[in-house]
């Protein structure tokens, strides 16, 4: 009983430690100008039985398990931070990244594997679906807080948040196709379509009734909301992935629905999100940190051919996909040439490389190790230098300032009130009008304005001006109300 309490209390210590560990590499990685991802999974390798010999792990199983659920709370708090106004702009090109540009890449990563890994040719495709997608967890946390032109940064995100469908689509067909006596070609493309179709009406079905829901319901704590967002974001996974629809591309779609609608407690919900998907980033890339072996990875053999596979699909692949799927689109040629650089690989091709492994293909450790160094190099070296070649290529816009305040946003469910955040842009309807101006709402109050990080106190001749954040107390019956009144003009995007 002593020796069970002692392993449980080892754990909880060790999971206590790592998340510390986690997060003060998150505080230093923008400082050494190295992405954190990386950070993490280096925690992780020196935790392991290789480093300082803390921990003891080499089951895909639970790695697999984890990185799913993992990629599930980060794509649902993308999602939510996703404005409809944005995506729908780049709604063309991000599709046609995430399906025509896989492809490309999954296709030019696999000739070279063919030849460097010396496998067969369906190994070799399933090697190149397998690194083929960009990763959400990657480019969510490389662009936040950088002044990247809006297009572009929303194109990646976009790409990031609706590829990871395709990838493993393309991963388990193939994986099919190695273990198949007799392969269904047939079947595969009506399941392609039964994937992507039903994920999208799943999505937005269970996004409504989760909008709906969170709205509707009267909890007696305001900390219940964001948890039942997040059941929502779970159960739309559970049931879309059980009817063999793409579970990913469902919650994605979710997260768009129920992030653009006007939700009760909204503020609470971003902010859980937000701090649930970092623990579930650094838990994810710990674990698969800790998945891999330095003795094994830090082969000469696997050294050279990752480097070089790596490089093809950096500089070869990736940028051929970019600007074949991309073609009449509207980008410069410096922008597609940036797209093609910012397409950041990250913990999902090492989730999807335990596929092979839990399958018992036969090169599926090699294919693992060499996914492995592919996206540690790829992260370090392109997630690095995002915003040099931003600034080389005068790709960057204006620069984001986060706010310095800090005011938790309540609603009041009694009284049938909430306070609101809202922000004026250059183009809002209100922008240089005077409080008095501007007809509000007889049970609407402004509270506070925060501007450069000062309070103003409102009056009727406070004037407004883009940047400021103003906390208004409003009637929930007049919140629609408040914030058409309040209503950018049709923004445009950089």
């Amino acid at each position: 009983m002593m020796n069970q309490a002692f392993s449980i209390d080892y754990f909880i210590l060790l999971a206590g430690l790592l998340l510390v560990a986690g997060v003060i590499t998150a505080k230093f990685s923008t400082r050494l100008g190295v992405p954190a991802l990386v950070l993490f999974l280096l925690v992780g390798m020196l935790a392991g039985s290789d480093g300082l010999g803390f921990i003891y792990f080499d089951n895909p199983t639970y790695a697999q398990l984890i990185g799913i659920l993992a990629l599930v709370i980060i794509l649902f708090e993308g999602g939510l931070q996703t404005k409809w106004s944005t995506i729908k702009r780049v709604a063309a090109p991000s599709l046609s990244l995430a399906t025509i540009g896989v492809i490309l890449t999954s296709s030019g990563v696999a000739v070279a594997a063919k030849f460097i890994l010396d496998v067969s040719w369906l190994e070799a495709f399933l090697f190149g679906a397998i690194v083929g997608s960009t990763d959400a967890a990657a480019v969510f946390a490389v662009l936040k807080g950088k002044n990247i032109r809006k297009r572009l940064g929303s194109t990646l995100e976009a790409e990031s948040g609706t590829n990871d469908p395709m990838a493993v689509f393309l991963t388990i067909s193939f994986i099919e196709l190695l273990v198949s006596d007799q392969p269904n070609y047939l079947f595969m493309l009506g399941s392609f379509f039964w994937q992507m179709g039903l994920g999208i009406v799943f999505g937005f079905a269970l996004g409504k009734i989760a909008s709906l829901a969170i709205n509707r319901i009267n909890l007696d704590s305001s900390g219940l909301y964001p948890v039942f967002a997040l059941a929502f974001a779970l159960l739309t996974y559970s049931v879309t992935a059980l009817i063999g629809a793409s579970g990913l591309l469902a919650v994605y779609i979710a997260a768009l629905v129920i992030g653009n609608s006007d939700l009760t407690y909204r503020h609470s919900i971003f902010r859980f999100n937000e701090g649930f998907a970092w623990m579930m980033q650094i838990l994810m890339f710990v674990i698969l940190g800790l998945l891999v072996f330095p003795t094994q990875l830090f082969d000469w053999d696997i050294i050279i051919r990752g480097v070089v596979l790596s490089l093809l699909l950096m500089l070869v692949a990736r940028p051929i996909a970019v600007f074949l799927s991309t073609i009449g689109m509207g980008f410069s040629v410096k922008e597609r040439t940036f797209l093609a650089w910012a397409g950041l690989r990250g913990a999902v091709p090492i989730v999807l490389a335990t596929f092979p492994m839990i399958a018992g293909l036969e090169n599926s450790q090699l294919f693992f190790n060499v996914i492995f160094f592919v996206v540690l190099t790829s992260a370090l070296i392109q997630g690095s230098t995002i915003s040099f070649f931003a600034e080389k290529l005068h790709l960057t816009g204006t620069q984001k300032q986060t706010p310095l305040h800090s005011l938790e946003l309540v609603s009041i469910g009694k009284a049938n009130a909430e306070i609101i955040e809202i922000e004026i842009s250059e183009n809002n309807i209100v922008a240089n009008q005077s409080l008095a101006e501007i007809s509000f709402p007889k049970d609407v109050l402004v509270n506070a304005i925060i501007r450069q990080g000062d309070l103003i106190t409102p009056a009727g001749d406070t004037r407004l001006q883009a940047g400021d954040i103003l906390y208004v107390l409003v009637a929930k019956q007049s919140k629609q109300a408040v914030k058409t009144l309040f209503a950018d003009k049709e923004p445009m995007l950089d």
